[in-house]
Parts: structure tokens; sequence; C-alpha cells
């Protein structure tokens, strides 16, 4: 139960820096394409539920290691999106729901192919801002 308590702790704090970096990556390394910044930090997110779910023998460091990576990409993305971030309260309750039927009709492993599968469509919904941002990027050049 301790390492539980400090795994959920390091889990929500790594978040702190991981959203500063993600909104200073979003200005300066991608020149405000916040679609690609989250892009960028969903794929980590997926690689490291991933390296969560098929960790040989549950090996508890790279497990501890996987959680916080998780935990610093993830809030990053929550934050681009704005003015949905409010939404946000409501979508992570429906996202409790559907992940504890889930795991009680098919196991961890379903819940895994959850998370993974809500990556890769999180990845997908901000592709086509990705035009967009550049088109937007383009049209003020011209203007200036």
């Amino acid at each position: 139960m301790d390492k539980t308590s400090w795994a959920y702790f390091f889990y929500e704090w790594a978040g702190i820096p991981g959203t500063l970096l993600c909104g200073w990556m979003s200005d300066k390394i991608f020149r405000g394409n916040r679609g690609l910044t989250g892009m960028v930090f969903m794929a980590l997110v997926t690689v490291a539920t991933l390296v969560y779910w098929l960790n040989p023998a549950g090996n508890p460091t790279v497990d501890m290691i996987a959680l916080v990576s998780i935990g610093f990409l993830i809030y990053g993305p929550v934050m681009l999106i704005g003015l949905q971030a409010p939404s946000y309260l409501g979508g992570s309750v429906a996202a409790r729901a559907a992940m504890g039927y889930t795991v009680d009709h098919f196991g961890w492993d379903g819940g895994f192919v959850l998370l993974i599968g809500a990556c890769l469509l999180a990845m997908a919904f901000l592709a086509p801002t990705l035009r967009h941002k550049q088109v937007a990027s383009q049209s003020r050049e011209a203007v200036a």
C-alpha cells in the first residue's frame, strides 16, 4: 500500500513539470503548433502505457518509471486543449465508468487495449489541427 501511495503521488506531481515543458515546447520548438505538440506527447504516453502493460515479470522499478512518465506526459495535452478543458471533468467520469466496465468484463488486458485505443484516438483527433495551424501561420506571415 505504501508503494502504491508513492506511485500515485509521483504520477500526479510529475504532471506539473510535464505540463510546463509541454507549453514551452509548444511555443518554442513547435512554434505554436499545439496539435503537433499534443500528438508527440500522446505518442509518448502510448509508449509509456505499453511499457507499463507489457512489463516483463512485473518489475516494480519499470512500473514506477512508466507511471511517472505517463503522469509527466498526460497533462500537457489536456492543458493544450484550452477551452475544452472544462469538459475534461465530465469526460474523466465517463472514462472511469468505461474503464471499470471494460476491466470487469475483459480483464486488465482489455483495459490496456482501451487505454491504447484512447491514445490513438487522441492523436487521430489532433491530426486535423496540424494543417489548420500551418495555414493560420502562413496567413499571419502574409499579413505582416
